[in-house]
């Protein structure tokens, strides 16, 4: 039966994962982390040299905040594309869970809680990299972990989406060159939006990794009133992603 959300079993495979995660956290924060913080440096760095300021920024400040959407991004999609696949595939670790009194909504639920909260912490370490090259600390940085959490979230149930629909592993090689490249390429972390043609200007409205970008920057920047339809954005598409999770896996583990 879907749609309770009791809060004995969200807790019960929020649990679950923090006992899991003990067991492998330095692989998976090594893997999460270090890659964005390479980006940062290789791009900040290197075109840095090149490029003194890019839209009233200094370089390594645009692209530190900047990454942490990459950050998300390594963060949430990805093991949740293959978190999600290799546990209901290979090791039946979801029919186990169901057949305590868990559903299959509360499942996708806690599972998507449990990697925005990774995200939202992992998010952080480019930005906290970045103030060692300069980035100036500000107040609004402290809101940088409830945005990488909120667009972990999203992008956690997108991942599960991607994962309930899957036949095999292989197939997710379509999503990370198809979908998950250019959005990551086009979301404004390495050069700016306004360089793009006026279509690709406004596609880019709509991809979230643009608003977190977005977000990030402005919070360490400062604030601007159409950063209340950015964080509109980022919850629909976490409301959105959601319930497309519950669905694929409902289709995937009981139909």
């Amino acid at each position: 039966m879907n749609g309770r959300l009791e809060r004995s079993a969200l807790s019960g495979v929020l649990v679950r994962e923090v006992v899991n995660f003990s067991s492998y956290w330095r692989s998976a924060t090594f893997s999460s982390t270090v890659e964005p913080t390479i980006y940062l440096l290789a791009f900040g760095f290197g075109f840095g040299s090149l490029v003194s300021t890019v839209g009233g920024y200094s370089y390594v400040e645009f692209v530190g905040t900047g990454t942490v959407a990459t950050a998300v991004l390594f963060s949430s999609a990805f093991p949740a594309m293959f978190g999600t696949f290799v546990k209901y595939q290979f090791q039946r670790t979801y029919d186990a869970i169901l057949a305590a009194p868990v559903d299959t909504e509360e499942l996708v639920t806690a599972e998507a809680l449990w990697i925005a909260t990774r995200a939202g912490v992992y998010g952080c370490v480019p930005m906290i990299v970045a103030m060692f090259f300069g980035l100036d600390p500000a107040w609004g940085m402290l809101t940088v972990p409830l945005i990488a959490w909120l667009s972990g979230f999203g992008w956690a149930c997108f991942g599960i989406a991607v994962a309930g629909r899957a036949k095999s592993i292989e197939n997710f090689s379509y999503i990370v060159s198809a979908v998950l490249t250019p959005l990551f390429l086009v979301a404004g972390t390495f050069f700016p939006i306004s360089t793009l043609p006026h279509w690709a200007q406004v596609l880019a409205q709509f991809n979230p990794l643009h608003q977190t970008v977005q977000l990030v920057r402005h919070a360490a920047f400062g604030f601007i009133w159409t950063d209340v339809l950015r964080v509109g954005v980022l919850l629909v598409f976490g409301v959105l992603m959601w319930r497309v999770a519950i669905r694929a896996m409902v289709r995937k583990l009981i139909d």
